[in-house]
């Protein structure tokens, strides 16, 4: 047999040997992805974990008839989420052969951030709201390591983490844009404002949970963003459905500087729901092409011309036309569609959230209680919101603001002009 034929047989007998060792000790594979998604205690729980499977392969020291013994230690790297840090690696022999028995932690951990059921379940089961101290308490034993052993530093530290997701400080953030939209939890629903910030970057300010979007609920929840320094110094896009409840919020809480821009998908969709369905596909494509107009004067002239086509097909579908029309083309009017109407001109950008929120909650079967709702939600954005990408066209944010300020400038000019 060639040296590339026993290459290729080894890799295979170690990689079914690894398959085998996950499937003999389950507990052991949850216990290491959870170490994959809790950075602060990561590093010293990757140590233990090696240490102990190393010592379970050995078998006790002066033990006769051992199959396995020690081999020395390695350099090594691990990844803990997307970071990719240096462990000392201990070393497996097998007697007989005289072979190294790779560790299956070890191996388990080279892989980038990996989450599966019995770990989220695990993470979710610690982190109650409102009671950080004691969710903290409760990471170190999911790894099999007792309380005494972490430091009280440890456990304040990363009690704070957990706390000031919901009540961190918003004035840091410059935002630009903001996205409103609710999720259904059970009979509840979760209320979610996403942010962009000058650089493009998103931040999820909060989330609060009702019945339903209501104008009351809706207020609260922007009052809330207030109370904790969201700056509205600056105009601020605001990208939603067409929800009542936070169309009034919106008006109310953030006044002239909260700049409404309805999503034309859901207009769209609105539209062509009251058409008979043989229709409908004719129609979206007519409504599509004349909003991708970038010219404002040309898409109004275009939807306008359709209007009067639907009138003799469907009134009820002109109505919905006509409801929120003009707020449908805040980035024409400002003329920054071409540049940044990718992103903003539907409020597709918080529900990718809301999608990888559910793949994270889509398992739940039965929500009991808000505090189970609340608990699973925070701690999924909490591992969501490092890994949102930057708005296409965030070059332009700068071009954004400025158009919105110079329309608030006109406004006032007109009312001034007009009180004169």
């Amino acid at each position: 047999m060639n040296k590339v034929a026993k290459k290729e047989t080894r890799n295979n007998e170690r990689k079914r040997w690894m398959e085998e060792a996950m499937m003999m000790n389950p507990e052991r594979e949850a216990r290491l992805a959870m170490i994959q998604a809790l950075i602060p205690l990561g590093l010293s729980a990757v140590n233990e974990n090696l240490q102990k499977e190393w010592a379970e392969l050995i078998g006790a020291r002066y033990a006769h008839g051992k199959a396995m013994g020690p081999w020395g230690s390695n350099e090594g790297s691990v990844y803990v989420l997307d970071q990719k840090l240096r462990v000392q690696v201990p070393r497996v022999r097998r007697k007989d052969t005289n072979e190294e028995v790779p560790l299956a932690s070890y191996v388990r951990l080279q892989q980038p951030g990996v989450i599966d059921e019995m770990t989220l379940k695990r993470v979710l089961n610690g982190v109650s709201q409102g009671n950080y101290r004691a969710a903290a308490l409760t990471v170190p034993e999911t790894f099999g390591i007792s309380r005494d052993s972490v430091s009280k530093k440890w456990i304040r530290a990363s009690a704070k983490k957990l706390e000031s997701f919901q009540t961190r400080d918003l004035s840091g953030y410059d935002i630009v844009a903001m996205l409103i939209d609710g999720k259904g939890f059970g009979d509840n629903e979760m209320i979610t404002a996403l942010g962009v910030t000058m650089t493009g970057k998103k931040v999820i300010l909060g989330f609060i949970e009702s019945t339903s979007e209501n104008f009351v609920v809706c207020r609260d929840f922007l009052n809330g963003l207030l109370k904790r320094r969201l700056s509205i110094k600056n105009e601020i896009l605001v990208v939603m459905d067409g929800g009542r409840g936070i169309h009034k919020s919106v008006e109310v809480v953030l006044g002239e500087k909260g700049v409404i821009a309805r999503c034309q998908w859901h207009k769209r969709e609105n539209v062509v729901e009251y058409l008979n369905p043989g229709l409908r596909a004719q129609w979206r494509r007519k409504l599509q092409a004349a909003y991708e107009v970038p010219i404002y004067e040309e898409a109004k002239s275009r939807l306008l011309s359709l209007k009067r086509e639907l009138k003799a097909i469907n009134l009820s579908a002109v109505n919905s036309l006509e409801e929120g029309f003009e707020e449908t083309l805040t980035l024409h009017r400002l003329g920054v569609f071409k540049q940044v109407g990718t992103s903003f001109k539907t409020t597709n950008m918080i529900e990718n959230v809301h999608r990888l929120l559910e793949d994270i909650t889509g398992r739940v079967c039965r929500w009991r209680n808000s505090e189970q709702r609340q608990r699973w939600i925070a701690t999924a954005l909490l591992k969501i919101e490092p890994k949102l990408r930057r708005v296409r066209g965030y070059q332009h944010l700068p071009a954004l603001r400025q158009a919105m300020k110079q329309e608030a400038i006109w406004k006032i000019q007109a009312e001034f002009k007009k009180a004169a």
